[in-house]
C-alpha cells in the first residue's frame, strides 16, 4: 500500500521560508522508477503541480522556479521541497505525489498517480 506522509507545513510571514518533507513507503522508491513531485491547491483555485524530480532531473512550474527547490534522499525514501521568499499567494495545501515512470506535466491540473494527505502552508502579509 503506497503511503506518502507530508510534514513541515505551518504559518509564516511573507518573505519567510519552509522546508516540506514527505516520507514514502509501499513502493519501490527509486530515482528512475517513480517521478516524485509536489502539488498544491490554494483556496478556490485549481490544483497545480509545482515541482518534480525524476532520474535526478528537476522540473518546476514556471512561476515557482527560483523560489522552490525540490530534492530527495533516496536512502531515507524522503522527498523535500524548500520554499523560500514566500508570498500570501503561496498559501495552499501542499501534497506529495508519486507517478510511475516519467513525470506528468506540471502546472494547472497536474495529475500524479499517488498523493498524500497534504500539509497546510499559510503565508501572512
Amino acid at each position: 500500500q503506497v503511503q506518502l506522509v507530508e510534514s513541515g507545513g505551518g504559518s509564516v510571514q511573507a518573505g519567510g521560508s519552509l522546508r516540506l518533507s514527505c516520507v514514502a513507503s509501499g513502493f519501490t522508491y527509486s530515482p528512475n522508477a517513480y517521478c516524485m513531485g509536489w502539488i498544491r491547491q490554494a483556496p478556490g483555485k485549481e490544483r497545480e503541480g509545482v515541482a518534480a524530480i525524476f532520474n535526478g532531473i528537476t522540473t518546476y512550474a514556471a512561476s515557482m522556479k527560483g523560489r522552490f527547490t525540490i530534492s530527495q534522499d533516496n536512502a531515507k525514501k524522503t522527498l523535500f521541497l524548500q520554499v523560500g521568499n514566500l508570498e500570501p499567494e503561496d498559501t495552499a495545501i501542499y501534497y506529495c505525489a508519486a507517478h510511475p515512470g516519467g513525470c506528468p506535466p506540471l502546472g494547472t491540473g497536474a495529475e500524479f498517480h499517488y498523493e498524500g494527505r497534504g500539509t497546510q502552508v499559510t503565508v501572512s502579509s
